[in-house]
């Protein structure tokens, strides 16, 4: 069997800082990873399971490399994360194209199991404890030359009634701070210019190690590295910002002023019935604040819509609050009930009013985002230029967009290049396309 292991990585960011672990640990030990699966030795697949459409996703991705596989096209697959941890005792019975599973504890063993792969072990499950310490394993970063995620604590503890995470990675564990700086250094060293910083909660940095929330002293240190000049914050839990940590991020000019807090919902029986700590009159305030505190600042946040208990009186005060707060980016889910959450065990939800509601309002904060794309035609900003479109145009993102989840601006005129910062004047907007001019 050949050496060859092809990698998928599915989910969200703090996923993909695990696979970027695992690769790292199987390239040092003379594996060839690689994004192609074709013709590999093994495949490895990291799974997302939070929401139904990433188990869905995974489940697909999963039974399609066991035709390849039948057909002799790869010779052997490894399930790793969510998926496998949720299903502990079903998931080679019910997946037979599988030939080895590992936990979200147990991504450190990845290049022992499959070596036990090639020596022909048969079928293998990796389960380690989920609350251990996290990991202080290198990464192979497949992001970007100029920017890479920087994961800072693992699991949570939040315990929302909806969620599974907890049970799946554990309790809340931040790493050392010395350690988060020293590989932000060595990004740093290899070119990266923007550090995303992501947790589950990334407010509650340092509470576990330091018996206080650290956040700021942390973004301090970060922010006195040279050649990091964007630091951008994701997942930021609203009760756990305070004014300290506002008029920081307001004083700093490398922590941009684009904040990722989910909120779920806003009413405030809803809230409850979600584990969720805080009020619609809280996050009001906080956002009040923030637009006040931080002028320009970009929010982006997460909704849910269809749980038990929200009837059009519940959803109307949603959709009010999203139009009245101008939220500039939003990800909105239907609710789908996750098995082992409290939530499972309320009344059964409707589905398609979930996802009717939902597409209501995707479709009710397009509008505010177009609006938002409007607002900025005129306006000059820094750009940090990512590539070039097949026309030849540039194509890059400003301090309101982030990677993977938001769009581009495509650039034109002289003076850009790949991978630099350069001025750009907002020409266009339209269908959420932004268009820009190098300012000269």
């Amino acid at each position: 069997m050949n050496r060859k292991i092809g990698i998928i990585s599915l989910g969200c960011a703090k996923n993909l800082v695990n696979t970027e672990q695992m690769m790292h640990l199987l390239s040092e030990e003379g594996f060839e990873v690689t994004g192609e699966t074709e013709g590999a030795g093994v495949v490895l697949v990291n799974t997302c399971g939070f929401i139904d459409s990433a188990k869905a996703e995974a489940i697909e991705t999963l039974l399609e490399l066991g035709g390849m596989k039948a057909e002799g096209r790869i010779s052997k697959i490894v399930v790793a994360g969510y998926l496998p941890e949720l299903y502990r005792d079903e998931i080679l019975a019910e997946l037979p194209e599988i030939d080895a599973a590992v936990g979200t504890g147990a991504f450190g063993d990845i290049a022992d199991v499959i070596k036990s792969l090639y020596d022909g072990s048969g079928t293998l499950v990796c389960f380690k404890d989920i609350d251990a310490p996290v990991s202080e394993t290198g990464r192979i970063i497949t992001t970007s030359p100029v920017w890479a995620y920087l994961k800072i604590a693992e699991g949570c503890d939040n315990r929302c009634a909806y969620c599974v995470i907890p049970s799946i990675r554990g309790r809340f564990r931040s790493r050392p701070t010395e350690n988060i700086v020293n590989e932000a250094k060595s990004l740093a060293a290899r070119g990266v210019r923007e550090l995303i910083i992501v947790a589950q909660d990334v407010t509650m940095y340092g509470r576990d190690l330091y018996g206080k929330r650290s956040l700021t002293e942390l973004l301090g240190k970060l922010c006195e590295i040279d050649g990091i000049e964007w630091i951008r914050l994701h997942y930021l839990y609203p009760d756990e910002i305070d004014d300290a940590l506002i008029d920081f991020i307001a004083k700093h000019d490398k922590i941009l002023k684009y904040l990722d807090i989910p909120i779920q919902h806003i009413n405030d029986a809803i809230l409850s019935t979600m584990n969720r700590r805080g009020s619609g009159g809280s996050l009001r305030s906080l956002f009040s604040r923030l637009r006040e505190r931080i002028p320009g600042v970009v929010l982006r946040t997460s909704v849910i819509t269809g749980l038990p208990g929200e009837g059009e009186e519940e959803y109307e005060e949603l959709c009010q609050f999203l139009l009245e707060a101008r939220i500039e980016r939003a990800g909105i889910f239907p609710y789908s009930p996750q098995e082992g959450t409290a939530a499972a065990l309320m009344a059964k939800p409707d589905p398609d009013i979930a996802a009717a509601r939902a597409q209501q309002l995707a479709d009710m904060q397009s509008g505010v985002m177009d609006g938002y794309d409007r607002s900025r035609i005129g306006s000059v900003v820094t750009v940090l230029i990512e590539g070039t479109q097949e026309d030849g145009a540039f194509y890059g993102r400003s301090f309101a967009e982030s990677p993977d989840v938001d769009g581009y601006i495509t650039v034109s005129g002289a003076g850009a290049a790949v991978h630099e910062f350069v001025r750009v004047r907002i020409a266009s907007a339209a269908d959420g396309v932004l268009e820009g001019v190098v300012e000269n």
